[in-house]
């Protein structure tokens, strides 16, 4: 980066900072003369303007541009529904959307499950801050990093020169062959989603052990005094506590999951039938110069990511109450 182009970056920062400034100043002497009759009004309407335009320019209009952006082909032209008629008829299409599937069943579930039952276990241990941080840490890396680290893990060489991936060297420690597992197809895709559920099960861990020590632990007495086995006092008194803590994490899961796109794009770039409607929109909308193509993906996968945060919302509302 030249001197020029370091000052060009600083005068953009500093008219940005002017510009804001500039703004709220304006609000504020809007504010001051606007009348004393309804003036909570007048700010409320002032302070939520910018917000309410930054939105509409940001995310409104997209939104609409790319719902009519799915009716069209490449040149603009509209089609109707021939966009959706290609994703849900064409080979490739239909396998992106069924490994779509694969992963959003398999990657909440497992790496719930897995950090439940890693709460549960270390749960009152004495090393217990150390197993969490050592769980966590991969929620740290972001999904390109932990691409790249299990890209490693999966590497092949052929079988006359040194492994480098761990999986295969162990596969030769066994007296196997070296395998190309990022193109066996179904295989592929399961150890790509596994990579997901590296990352995303110190999400749970974290969540649901904080779930599980918000439990009263006079509930846990009453029951052990009961005589409940630890199976019957965690299915009848653990999991009804932490109800809140699951949905939490299942749906954010699910939301990160359907959004999937690094992991895919780093580690296989969707080939060998890996795809996923993330990746799969981006290849058709900038890669194949198909924006419609694209465009009625992202509404597909929009449309996907809705119904899980609505329930969450509902879940969370039901629980206020509750409280």
């Amino acid at each position: 980066m030249t001197t020029a182009d370091l000052l060009g970056k600083i005068f953009q920062i500093l008219l940005g900072l002017a510009i804001f400034a500039a703004v709220i100043g304006l609000i504020l002497f809007l504010i001051d003369r606007a009348p004393k009759r309804g003036r909570d009004w007048y700010q409320l309407v002032l302070f939520l303007a910018p917000a309410c335009i930054l939105l509409a320019v940001g995310l409104l209009y997209p939104a609409v541009r790319t719902a009519f952006t799915s009716f069209t082909n490449r040149a603009g032209d509209f089609i109707g529904f021939d966009n959706y008629v290609w994703m849900f008829t064409q080979p490739e299409a239909l396998q992106t959307l069924g490994n779509t599937i694969l992963w959003v069943v398999l990657v909440p579930t497992l790496s719930t499950a897995v950090g439940l039952a890693y709460a549960v276990f270390i749960d009152r241990s004495r090393g217990e801050r150390i197993y969490k941080s050592l769980v966590f840490m991969p929620v740290a890396i972001s999904f390109v990093g932990a691409g790249i680290i299990w890209k490693f893990v999966y590497e092949y060489r052929p079988a006359a020169r040194p492994q480098i991936g761990l999986l295969n060297q162990v596969v030769v420690w066994f007296g196997g062959e070296p395998v190309l597992w990022l193109q066996e197809p179904i295989v592929n895709t399961i150890l790509l989603i596994i990579v997901m559920i590296w990352v995303q099960t110190g999400f749970a861990v974290v969540v649901l052990s904080a779930s599980i020590k918000g439990i009263p632990s006079e509930q846990l007495e009453a029951a052990e005094l009961d005589g409940a086995t630890n199976w019957q006092r965690f299915r009848n008194v653990t999991l009804p506590g932490i109800r809140g803590g699951l949905v939490v994490v299942v749906t954010t899961i699910t939301i990160a999951t359907l959004k999937v796109f690094d992991i895919v794009r780093v580690m296989t770039g969707g080939n060998f039938n890996t795809s996923v409607i993330a990746n799969e929109m981006y290849t058709q909308a900038f890669r194949a110069a198909e924006p419609g193509r694209g465009a009625a993906l992202a509404l597909v996968l929009f449309l996907l990511v809705v119904p899980v945060v609505v329930y969450n919302i509902r879940v969370l509302r039901k629980q206020r109450e509750i409280r």
